[in-house]
């Protein structure tokens, strides 16, 4: 009775020691990024404006063109960074899962992620995982009002937090992320975890716009997916670069 007594003690200690480790690591991974000793994008040879003062997400202290100057034109600027960055991670993912899923042997009609909406105007519409059970959309005309309806209503509360013919919701202390009365995976419950994953959205979600750029222009000067140009580079990378298409504009 006894040892069973002292061996669940040394768990609960050992548990007990584990998630302070835990916290601990989490405020010194948050403190990198907030504040005024956060991480700089020059390091110590950074001159931060002083309207930068690490409070938000991303916050570098850099600015040269002095976007930042103005709080309400920041606001927006902010914001309009968050959502951009939320859709370009989701469009990014689009855009090589397909390819992946393709070459791997799955029947996927057009795993291009440029091509793939051209399949609309086929004599089987457009099939959503190559199933017309799950979503057959053959009128563009169609799917374009149902997207701005959905899109419209999503928007819509977002800004206003009431949805139609609703009352107004409670927002929370910063709408562009989770908390007050939307937060069903509870993302919010721990400010430190929240903190850490505006860390984590933000950078990812940056990376993601510069990969969807990269993925715009690859399309227009190779008329190829991602995937695809990435095999063809991996297969000789000193002749299939961009060099080789420095001096090409026109679709292949």
């Amino acid at each position: 009775m006894s040892a069973t007594l002292m061996n669940s003690s040394a768990r609960m200690s050992v548990a007990t020691r584990a998630t302070k480790s835990t916290k601990k690591i989490a405020q010194v991974t948050v403190s990198e990024f907030y504040g005024p000793d956060r991480k700089l994008f020059l390091g110590p040879f950074t001159d931060a404006p002083s309207y930068l003062t690490g409070e938000f997400p991303g916050d570098y202290g850099w600015d040269t063109a002095g976007l930042s100057a103005d709080p309400e034109t920041f606001l927006r600027f902010r914001q309009a960074e968050v959502l951009h960055a939320r859709w370009a991670m989701l469009g990014a993912l689009g855009c090589v899962v397909p390819e992946l899923l393709a070459d791997g042997g799955s029947q996927i009609a057009e795993p291009v992620w440029f091509k793939a909406g051209s399949s609309i105007f086929g004599d089987d519409g457009l099939n959503y995982l190559g199933s017309p059970a799950l979503i057959h959309a053959q009128n563009i005309i169609a799917v374009v009002a149902f997207q701005v309806v959905l899109m419209g209503c999503v928007e819509g509360y977002r800004v206003t937090r009431t949805w139609p013919g609703g009352e107004p919701g409670e927002a929370g202390e910063d709408e562009l992320y989770p908390g007050a009365e939307f937060d069903p995976l509870g993302l919010a419950d721990d400010p430190d975890t929240l903190a850490e994953l505006k860390i984590k959205e933000i950078k990812n979600g940056r990376l993601a716009m510069f990969s969807m750029l990269g993925f715009y222009v690859q399309a227009i000067v190779t008329g190829k997916g991602p995937i695809d140009n990435l095999y063809t580079h991996l297969a000789d990378p000193s002749t299939n670069n961009a060099f080789l298409f420095a001096t090409k504009y026109t679709p292949q």
